[in-house]
Parts: C-alpha cells; structure tokens; sequence
C-alpha cells in the first residue's frame, strides 16, 4: 500500500491487518522503522486530535517530522496543491499527512507524485484514519463487527467521519443507521427519531454540528438540537448495558452530547483518541516500509 485516502479503497482484509498492527503497538509498544523516513503533515484546516497523533506516531516510530505551517507557506501566494506536493518531492520528503477543504484534493496526486499520501481528512469526503480508529475501539469492545447495531448521529451530510465509517462498518459486517434532521440527512437514507434505535444500539457515534459547512444558519437552537437530536442523560438511561458512546471530537458539550456524558462510564471518547495513536502508526508503519 503507497498511499491511504478513503475507506473505499481497503479491504476487509486490508482493514483486519491494519488494526492487527495497531494492536501490537498498543501490546507491544512503539518499534522504530529499520531506516530513516522524512514525512510533513500538511493541515490547511483546522486540527488537533488528528495533527497532534500523526506527529506523536511519527516520532514514536523515529520518523524525522519536517514542520509546515500552511498560513506561512507558499500556498498564501497562490501556489498550488500540487506545486507544494511536488516541490516537498523534490526536497526529499518520503510522505504526506494532508488535511484539506477540497473533497478529493488527492485525486490530482495520486500517480504523479513519488510521494505516499496520507489523507486527514478532506473536506466532507474522507478520514481512513479517523475511521480506522473508530473500528479499533469498537473491536476493542466487542471483539468483532458482526451483527453489531450502530446508530450514527448528527451532521451526516457534512461529515466525512459517517461517510468513512459507513464504508467500513457495513463492509465488515455490522448494521449502520443514519439519525439525523431530514435537512442535514444528505445523500444517505436516515432517521429522523431516537425512538427505538437507542434501545437497540450497541454503538451511539455522535458528530458534531458543522457550523462552519453550513451555507445558511441553522434552523435549530443549540437547546431545541439537543432535546431532539442529541444523547441527553434521559436516552443514556435507555442504553443496553453494554452499549458504548463515542465521539470524533471536538464536542460541543450540550449540544449534540450532554455535558455529563463526555467522560461517563459509556463514554469511550477519550480512548478513540490513545487509539489514534496506535492505528496512525499501524497505517505509516505499512506505508513507509512498503516504499523500500
């Protein structure tokens, strides 16, 4: 595998040996890679659980982080994606970790630069890494996806967390429900009430509200959003006892996630994050040695 930019693009297989990886770092602890990397994470949106863990990924595994502050690169004076891509080839980069606001920026380097491309995240497209995280935890709960009922609640139409973890979940087996307002439902098919999906849940994943891709004000008070959309501390009552709540983060706490629930005994927000850590090592780890 050179590069990783959408869940689409692994296999059931290719997923397994992915989480497999991470769970012997997790096991096993970090493993410095047999030669010298140089990778840059180029982040032209906002970041931290994801910019944050690549970079402690990639120390852990001895890489060599070359810093890059989009807001004081070229890319200011117009230069291109790919120009800037091109021009860190050219320099000696071995890989990217790219955050953009485009949905698909990538298509435009893959094949035609002899940098491996790691996509955090574009626009409302993609985050293989976030998801890849996310199916971590869940094994890491139950042991498998198989059968599992997992509702996905919030702004589905703006966020590429649902679109990754939809690919990956249904592929590897477990039932995927969208909850969400009907405007905000997007290309997907979705539910509009609680009702019984919080009782038949094993996985409530909530997504924050996207403010910033919405072209028009939302037609909801953060109060009025979270009576009929978000987890309150009256529908974590009705949880199975073994259900889990989880979180992309950042949260927005009384909205889309009682404040209370954040760090409750349900709560596995805080562990996707430790769990990042493992998988984005897992995913550079495949990567870089399959360059040699």
């Amino acid at each position: 595998m050179n590069d990783l930019v959408s869940m689409k693009d692994l296999t059931e297989v290719d997923i397994i040996e992915l989480l497999d990886r991470a769970q012997n770092f997790q096991v096993y602890g970090a493993r410095e890679l047999p030669r010298k990397y140089t990778v840059s994470n180029l982040f032209f949106e906002p970041s931290t659980r994801t910019k944050v863990s690549f970079e402690v990924a990639e120390r852990k595994l001895g890489i060599d982080v070359v810093p890059f502050e989009a807001g004081f690169s070229s890319s200011v004076k117009g230069e291109t994606l790919y120009d800037t891509v091109k021009t860190l080839e050219a320099i000696g980069i071995d890989a990217l970790v790219i955050r953009h606001p485009d949905v698909g920026y990538y298509k435009e380097l893959i094949g035609k630069t002899k940098v491996s491309i790691i996509n955090g995240g574009d626009g409302s497209g993609q985050h293989p890494t976030q998801s890849l995280l996310d199916l971590y935890t869940i094994r890491e709960e139950f042991g498998g996806f198989e059968g599992l009922n997992i509702v996905i609640a919030g702004d589905i139409a703006h966020s590429r967390v649902a679109r990754s973890n939809a690919d990956a979940l249904t592929k590897l087996g477990a039932n995927v429900t969208f909850l969400c307002p009907k405007e905000w439902a997007g290309e997907f098919e979705a539910v509009h009430e609680w009702d019984e999906e919080i009782l038949a849940s094993d996985v409530i994943m909530l997504l924050r509200v996207q403010h910033e891709r919405h072209n028009d004000k939302m037609s909801f008070t953060k109060e009025s959003y979270h009576k009929q959309y978000g987890l309150t501390k009256e529908r974590k009552k009705m949880m199975k006892e073994n259900a889990i709540i989880m979180h992309p983060a950042p949260f927005n706490r009384g909205v889309e996630i009682d404040e209370e629930l954040v760090e409750c005994s349900k709560s596995r927000i805080f562990k996707q994050m430790e769990n990042g850590v493992y998988v984005r090592m897992a995913v550079l780890e495949l990567i870089l040695n399959g360059r040699n």
